[in-house]
């Protein structure tokens, strides 16, 4: 599972996920890439299932990308708490994820490998995504 080694503050603010990501957001490493097109938060949970689902698919062949790390801690309060008594303890990460921004990529695969793959890796997310290729840099 996917966590940060040591944080500053052990507890965050929720935040906004309004807007578009403005880094992250172009094929850097492998061929072909999912984009998402949708805001969400994406648990260390759901990044590892569909790491799995991905690897499994191609059958360790090819090389596997994970452009998105959960550091953002969600906290939860136990349940029948009553109100009040200070913030929840800290239960699991999500990654903030952004419309256009590139979750995972994938290298050394035929594209109709990889766009099976990436089809089985979405489906483990709770959003919307696109199956992107990179640009081929005419010579």
């Amino acid at each position: 599972m996917l966590s940060p080694k040591r944080v500053k503050y052990r507890k965050q603010q929720r935040g906004s996920r309004r807007g578009k990501a403005y880094r992250g957001g172009s094929i850097s490493f492998g061929q072909y890439g999912l984009k998402a097109m949708e805001p969400a938060w994406i648990s260390n949970k759901q990044i590892e299932a569909a790491r799995v689902a991905l690897t499994r698919h191609i059958k360790r062949g090819g090389k596997v990308w994970i452009r998105i790390f959960p550091d953002k801690p969600v906290t939860q309060k136990p349940a029948e708490t009553r109100m009040g008594k200070g913030k929840g303890n800290p239960e699991f990460w999500v990654a903030v994820v952004k419309p256009g921004r590139i979750l995972f990529e994938l290298d050394g695969v035929t594209e109709d490998l990889a766009q099976v793959a990436l089809k089985l890796a979405a489906n483990k997310l709770p959003l919307k995504t696109k199956f992107v290729k990179a640009l081929a840099i005419a010579g």
